[in-house]
């Protein structure tokens, strides 16, 4: 009898403490065989509260193997955000011969049956890049966190059918997806060694559209496995730094990822939107940020450091700009979070996308 694939489970800790006991309660209810399974937990040190390892030491590594996964903690001396901290457990995986790799949120937990469906998948359609769980709010355990999320042609990621109810959505097994979220989400172990890991000077915010992204442009698929399901404790932050990182990651996508040409055709409409994003920033008070952002896009070694992941990135491209624009989406939605659904994004912003993209469609041919 062949044995089942192994997979990795990479928990990335910070400031988890209130989270860890839910995670324990659900590895104990896994119907995934435990040998085939890794729980790498990586902690990285949070500002304020500092590490997690004396808890982690004390409430999980005693269970290790005990009716429970095997444990590797690597605990880090300082915080290297959400891809270098979780790419600290791929690596581990990777050289340990792991078959898939599974991100799992520190502040949710899986059903029993998750890392078994998400497998099965892979292991039927090797042309699926990576898969998503279908991710659900807690405790609002009948809402949609992510059914897949959609990725804008201007570069916004954004969380698809947010806060909808489960019984009044029809989800097929397995579904094609913009890109898939970070927060649960199984990867192949032979293509990140193949097209690597996460995209470390990222940091934190839009790797997990990038990977996508990545794997888009090699010819693989990004799906949504519904009956896999991750329930997911979300709560939206605003702060100021992680609209900075999101808007200089997402420029960062673009520049990597479309051909020159297509660039020059959707500039007139990144300099609209980055005029309406300005006088958002200066109305929050987040105009340092804003800055911020200027600054680090006017130092020549970021260009550089971009243009260069740019040409690899495009060595190995088989699909063209225009299978990209097919596959994003041309508004912005934000669910049932009605105040970032403001009159100004669902009026002029989207509308004047809509049209825009439309024009751009028709011209690329590339």
């Amino acid at each position: 009898m062949d044995l089942l694939p192994k997979v990795a489970i990479v928990y990335l800790s910070y400031h988890s403490d209130e989270y860890l006991a839910d995670m324990i309660e659900a590895l104990r209810k896994n119907n995934y065989p435990l040998d085939r399974i890794e729980l790498i937990i990586v902690d990285n040190p949070h500002p304020v509260h500092g590490s997690s390892a004396a808890k982690i030491t004390e409430q999980i590594l005693p269970l290790s193997g005990i009716n429970f996964p095997h444990i590797t903690f690597l605990p880090q001396k300082e915080n290297l955000g959400f891809s270098g901290g979780n790419n600290v457990g791929i690596a581990w995986a990777l050289e340990h011969g792991f078959d898939y790799i599974y991100l799992h949120n520190q502040d949710g937990f899986m059903a029993p049956d998750n890392i078994t469906k998400l497998v099965e998948v892979l292991e039927k359609d090797k042309t699926i890049g990576c898969v998503q769980s279908l991710i659900m709010l807690h405790p609002e355990t009948d809402k949609i966190n992510s059914a897949g999320n959609s990725f804008s042609f201007l570069g916004f990621g954004y969380i698809d059918h947010f806060g909808q109810n489960i019984a009044t959505y029809s989800l097929p097994p397995v579904k094609q997806i913009g890109y898939a979220s970070g927060a649960g989400l199984m990867m192949r172990a032979d293509l990140m060694k193949k097209f690597g890991m996460l995209d470390e000077d990222l940091f934190a915010y839009h790797e997990d559209v990038e990977y996508s992204l990545r794997l888009k442009l090699a010819g693989y698929s990004i799906m949504l496995v519904s009956g896999a399901v991750f329930f997911h404790k979300y709560v939206f932050n605003r702060s100021s730094s992680k609209f900075y990182l999101m808007e200089r990651n997402r420029y960062a996508v673009l520049l990597m990822y479309y051909k020159c040409g297509t660039l020059v055709l959707l500039l007139p409409l990144l300099l609209v939107m980055e005029l309406g994003l300005l006088l958002l920033f200066m109305w929050k008070g987040w105009y340092k940020e804003k800055l911020k952002i200027y600054n680090y896009w006017l130092q020549p070694r970021h260009w550089r450091l971009w243009l260069d992941k740019r040409k690899r990135i495009q060595s190995y491209r088989v699909i063209s700009d225009r299978q990209i624009l097919k596959m994003s989406t041309a508004v912005v939605s934000f669910g049932d979070k009605k105040d970032m659904n403001n009159p100004l994004l669902v009026y002029f912003a989207n509308p004047l996308m809509v049209i825009y993209k439309l024009i751009v469609q028709t011209i690329v041919f590339w």
